[in-house]
């Protein structure tokens, strides 16, 4: 059939409007290289300032503020979780213009905890492996590296109670936190199902996914690993295996992913610290994280705790832990929603000193976002 003249009319029509649409967008992103370039010579002009100081150059509460403001302030159609990705990895490109930084991670490549980094302060900073949660601590402590990422807690499984011990034996602060949103893949080298006889991951992953194993992979050997990165790469020397892993790494190694979420419950989701070497620059702080041990006497803890009940302060966290030098004696963990480093929260401060047998402040920052990372 023969194109009809208004057909041929109406196609050389919408031919030059997207032609001239093409054109103008064109023209916006030369107006957009040219405002990036300018905001990136700013960032240089604050890293030559900055150097003359030993002040950090990841202000979380600063990029907080920014954050919000831009969202406050679009008017759309762009969608805000699509302005954050994109002012992160802005933010991120800033800081390493300032200084390159050093970030230490749970690995190998491709842990929840790297995918949290990544997702928090983008691809412009340098990220680097380190095989446990030890050693992150002592990397940050020896300013090895500039930030660490390790886990605190998650939702279903409760605190990483070796991260809070850490916290006893390396003098590092929080500068930061972030919520990150978890979901477990099945990846293997074969295509089906019934033929896998071995599921690797770690077990804390494991864990999340037993429900589902049972009733699927019933006859599986279940092997835990140090991290669900490694359990991926393990799969390269062996048939008939699978690994619970981060669903980008199928496609990273070239691996099926037989099945996605396979998770028991789907609200899962891991709280994640940003560690430094030293305290975080003053802010907008939402919240101040404590460790304190206490004599051993009667009233002891409420003697802490109707203090900040006093003064209206909300305790979102407090957990023990076995003093390991110790034993039977116990030092406590909290957070509360306040920045206990302001000037009005010196008395209060003062009374938990005398109360405590030993009380630090482990760092006052901003609450974190919710980030869902297995979005790649």
């Amino acid at each position: 059939m023969s194109r009809q003249p208004n057909d041929n009319n109406k196609s050389g029509e919408m031919d030059q409007e997207l032609l001239k649409i093409r054109e103008d967008i064109s023209g916006v992103d030369q107006k957009l290289l040219e405002l990036l370039n300018q905001r990136a010579k700013l960032s240089l002009r604050v890293g030559e300032i900055k150097s003359e100081s030993s002040e950090s150059v990841f202000k979380p509460f600063r990029e907080k503020d920014v954050l919000n403001s831009l969202l406050e302030k679009n008017p759309g159609p762009i969608p805000n979780d699509h302005l954050q990705a994109i002012y992160r990895e802005i933010l991120s490109s800033s800081r390493s213009l300032q200084k390159p930084q050093k970030v230490v991670y749970l690995g190998p490549e491709g842990t929840f905890s790297y995918f949290a980094g990544l997702h928090y302060l983008g691809n412009a900073a340098e990220f680097q492996p380190r095989t446990d949660l030890e050693d992150i601590f002592q990397a940050v402590r020896k300013e090895e590296a500039d930030l660490g990422i390790i886990p605190l807690e998650n939702s279903l499984q409760g605190t990483v109670g070796q991260s809070l011990d850490l916290f006893l034996k390396f003098d590092v602060h929080i500068q930061a936190e972030v919520f990150c949103r978890i979901t477990h893949s099945l990846l293997s080298t074969t295509n089906r199902l019934e033929d896998i006889q071995v599921v690797y991951s770690h077990p804390q992953a494991l864990q999340q996914c037993t429900s589902w194993l049972r009733a699927n992979l019933p006859n599986a050997g279940i092997v835990p690993v140090e991290s669900t990165a490694a359990a991926a790469n393990r799969l390269q020397n062996g048939e008939n295996e699978a690994a619970i892993a981060h669903p980008a790494l199928g496609e990273n190694l070239g691996l099926s992913v037989l099945q996605q979420g396979i998770e028991d419950l789907p609200e899962n989701w891991t709280r994640f610290l940003i560690i430094g070497p030293t305290p975080p620059p003053p802010g907008n702080r939402d919240k101040t994280s404590l460790v304190f041990t206490l004599p051993d006497k009667p009233g002891s803890l409420a003697n802490v705790l109707n203090p900040l009940a006093r003064e209206g302060v909300n305790m979102k966290k407090l957990e023990s832990r076995p003093l390991r030098s110790e034993k039977w004696k116990y030092v406590f963990f909290t957070d509360v929603e306040c920045d206990l480093s302001r000037e009005e929260y010196a008395q209060l401060m003062q009374s938990l000193s005398d109360t405590c047998h030993t009380l630090r402040i482990l760092g006052s920052y901003p609450n974190g976002p919710y980030l869902d990372v297995t979005k790649i």
